[in-house]
């Protein structure tokens, strides 16, 4: 059997995962469901470090490198610092203008975060359509301020900052342009969800920072590929805990909503950075709500963890589902 487009089964990867060698002391967070990159320490240190590739979009593709990087170390409670990039382009597409352009949005989305391009390969590879980029960033932060999924627990709220999918009606209105105008979807509005990459932006640097400079955080997380629904299924794998979600609390930014319903996409699985995923101990719920509302930066909480016996669950009008894990994004839908 062949796996679908998209992420490979968790229950492959955790397999996978376990092959590995004798683990050195030095690695305080190495690969995991719902771990969003790995943590070494070196002296008083700790670098962050991760990899993730963009495979669907292509207009801005230097830019989603960077920013989708540097939100997992972000959520690992680092900053962005060091980043790299491997561009494999395809043959007989690739000129000087479509190199300069890239590099261009690399380097623009390296400055606006303070990062710096160190290094990368960049070559045409035979057998591609698009330009494809590994990035692979690296943090800095010190172990007390290193935020491990692993240690969130029942009881802990789950709360929802800043809205979704803003990464999939972004590329949506890229890459399906002609399909909205034959929808009847207008230039301005096309134009605002291509926008949405900037406004209200894929980035959660800020935010994540402003949850570790306020009240203590159990867990964060970049719900990516698979969207919200899988990162909140990701969030409970990491710290081996059962969920309980309010789905009337996951609404959908109405942009968003209405390009995903317009190619019969779930909003729940479309791929969604620009949001992050909060775990936080019952008590300092108020005074995050209070942190982000005082910053202009919409914050709801939405669930709750629960011990992992009982399951993971959403919740509308007082009755439950399962909590659907996207294996394959929706996003996938469109390219198929």
């Amino acid at each position: 059997m062949t796996f679908p487009t998209g992420k490979l089964p968790p229950e492959v990867l955790s397999r996978l995962l376990q092959h590995r060698a004798a683990a050195d002391p030095n690695v305080l967070i190495g690969p995991g469901i719902g771990l969003d990159a790995a943590a070494i320490a070196v002296d008083d240190a700790v670098i962050v470090a991760k990899s993730d590739p963009i495979t669907f979009a292509t207009e801005e593709i230097g830019f989603y490198a960077v920013n989708v990087n540097a939100n997992d170390v972000a959520c690992m409670g680092a900053e962005p610092r060091w980043f790299l990039a491997t561009l494999l382009l395809p043959e007989a597409q690739t000129d000087e203008a479509l190199v300069e352009r890239i590099f261009m949005q690399l380097h623009h989305a390296c400055d606006a975060l303070g990062i710096t391009l160190i290094g990368g390969h960049t070559e045409i590879t035979y057998g591609l359509d698009r330009p494809i980029i590994a990035g692979h960033m690296l943090g800095l932060t010190r172990r007390e301020r290193l935020v491990d999924a692993r240690h969130a627990q029942p009881g802990d709220a789950v709360l929802l900052v800043r809205g979704f999918p803003i990464e999939g009606a972004a590329i949506i209105a890229h890459e399906k342009a002609e399909a909205l105008r034959a929808l009847g979807f207008d230039e301005t509005t096309i134009a605002a969800a291509r926008n949405f990459l900037h406004d209200p932006g894929i980035s959660v640097v800020a935010a994540a920072r402003l949850a570790l400079d306020t009240a203590p955080v159990h867990a964060l997380h970049d719900p990516t590929e698979g969207g919200v629904a899988t990162g909140l299924w990701e969030l409970a794998e990491a710290a081996r805990a059962g969920i309980l979600v309010q789905e009337e609390a996951l609404q959908p930014l109405p942009l968003a909503a209405a390009l995903c319903a317009a190619f019969g996409l779930d909003p729940l699985g479309t791929i969604a950075s620009g949001a992050l995923l909060l775990v936080a101990p019952p008590d300092a719920v108020e005074t995050h709500l209070a942190a982000f509302a005082a910053a202009n930066i919409p914050a709801a909480v939405v669930g709750e963890l629960r011990p992992i016996e009982e399951g993971r669950w959403l919740v509308k009008n007082g009755e439950r589902r399962p909590l659907p894990r996207f294996d394959a994004d929706e996003i996938t839908r469109l390219f198929t």
